[in-house]
């Protein structure tokens, strides 16, 4: 009857109410609409789309494909998920009995006392225990919580670097088609500037020019090829880069459209601002920081508090080792323990001021990470309404010069003009293709980043594409021992 009893009170006590606070989201009320927002909002985003849908380049999207499957980064990632995991069982463990064993023999040689003789003896032990913590004041269900919030934190870790890498691989794409952009005009310039010395070099030695055209126009030459093998050299760096996002040796990399055909959703609608906090895996990231720690205020709370226990043991004791499974030999135990605080010299009550600190900090952090985010998307629609602008201004500037180049070479080869006004109209021209190649691939990346700050391209778990492989298959933990080789 008295176990009847004992052991529902028990479940009961261990099923008891926690100390300390209950996690509740902290409020907070975004702005009705994001800062440099044009049309009216609405709840469709720009980041609802995939991030296969954003990038539409094939070299791209296997590029991606490839930087998911083989990043170290993101292995990284995920080998934090699984240490976490595994860190809240290692947590949740202690809320159910410790069952464990013992065993010792021993001989040996005592003085008794009785006899002029040293009596040998033996002794044989073998028994097993159990140990459980009664979790009355859920000091042990606070930190299964803080756990798992520390678990889901890294989750949402690893998706923060999934969207980082998807948005690294597009950014260093968008890089490398400007370069290679760049690249052409400057080889593209160069030819010009050499047939212009062929010509001078003509009519020089034909008696009509004079040397310093000549000189002029071999200077121009020399300082427009000096770029080439600087941009050659970047171009290399940029490959290599992209290498390392991809997990693979560095060398060369595959292009698909040029820069100038490349394209992005012109209907780039930002959403609802209020729509981050549940998007953004670093907005994410942080709430998890909050529910973690409030859970530790929690077993802060409960340490002021005794501890309940039981201990039982059960085996078997004798000098015969066949009398240790027999009657004879039995021996068992149960006990109740009861242990808790008296005076600490105050470093409970300074343990939960700390943990307390510890909560508003992150609480404060979730708030700031908010802030951020805001911003950056404001910052990235801002840059996508004035580049716009800017590249149709460009535009309209090289077309402009290169009419230029062509009167002022006509000019010149008709005796209307001098050199130097076919020299200052190449000059301008060149510099101005290079920046309209820059503003070009700026608009390009400002998509890239807006689709970054609204909280796309991370769930690729969620999406999988036709024909790709699962998700969950990327960043399994290699074979113990295994040597780990870049592809």
């Amino acid at each position: 009857m008295r176990t009847r009893v004992a052991l529902p009170v028990l479940l009961a006590l261990a099923a008891g109410c926690a100390v300390g606070p209950d996690y509740e989201r902290p409020e907070i009320q975004p702005p009705a609409e994001f800062r440099s927002q044009i049309e009216a909002p609405e709840s469709a985003s720009l980041a609802d789309l995939a991030w296969w849908e954003i990038y539409r380049d094939p070299v791209l999207q296997e590029l991606v494909r490839e930087a998911l499957d083989n990043s170290f980064d993101l292995r990284t990632a995920a080998a934090r998920v699984e240490q976490a995991r595994a860190q809240v069982g290692v947590t949740r463990s202690e809320m159910f009995p410790q069952l464990g064993y013992q065993g010792a023999a021993q001989r040996g040689r005592q003085f008794t006392g009785l006899t002029a003789d040293n009596q040998t003896f033996n002794a044989f032990l073998g028994a097993f225990s159990v140990a459980w913590e009664i979790d009355v004041w859920g000091r042990i269900r606070r930190a299964s919580e803080a756990a798992l919030a520390d678990m889901l934190a890294t989750e949402e870790f690893r998706r923060a670097v999934v969207q980082t890498l998807v948005t690294d691989v597009a950014t260093a794409y968008f890089d490398l088609l400007e370069l290679d952009l760049e690249l052409e005009i400057a080889r593209r310039t160069t030819l010009s500037f050499e047939d212009t010395l062929s010509l001078f070099e003509r009519q020089y030695a034909g008696g009509v020019g004079n040397k310093l055209e000549t000189s002029r126009a071999l200077a121009a030459l020399a300082q427009t090829a000096a770029a080439i093998p600087a941009l050659e050299a970047q171009i290399v760096a940029k490959e290599n880069q992209l290498a390392t996002l991809l997990g693979r040796y560095p060398g060369p990399v595959p292009r698909g459209a040029p820069l100038v055909q490349q394209a992005l959703p012109e209907d780039t609608p930002p959403g609802l601002p209020s729509t981050l906090l549940e998007r953004r895996p670093d907005i994410r990231q942080a709430e998890q920081a909050i529910a973690a720690t409030n859970a530790l205020v929690g077993v802060a709370v409960a340490n002021f508090f005794p501890r309940i226990g039981l201990t039982s043991l059960y085996g078997g004791q004798s000098q015969d080792l066949d009398n240790v499974v027999k009657g004879p030999g039995n021996i068992w135990a149960i006990a109740g323990q009861l242990a808790g605080p008296i005076f600490r010299g105050g470093a409970l009550l300074e343990g939960y001021r700390g943990q307390k600190a510890i909560f508003e900090q992150a609480r404060f952090q979730w708030v700031q990470t908010i802030l951020i985010a805001l911003g950056e998307v404001s910052n990235a629609l801002t840059a996508q309404q004035k580049l716009a602008l800017v590249r149709e201004d460009q535009t309209v500037a090289v077309g402009a010069l290169r009419e230029a180049v062509r009167l002022a070479t006509l000019r010149y080869t008709g005796g209307l003009a001098s050199y130097f006004e076919v020299l200052e109209a190449q000059q301008q021209l060149f510099p101005a293709e290079n920046e309209l190649a820059r503003t070009t691939r700026d608009q390009l990346l400002a998509t890239v980043q807006l689709y970054k700050a609204l909280g796309g391209g991370w769930s690729a778990d969620d999406f999988t594409p036709p024909g790709w492989f699962e998700f969950t298959q990327v960043c399994r933990e290699p074979e113990p021992h295994s040597s780990i080789q870049p592809n």
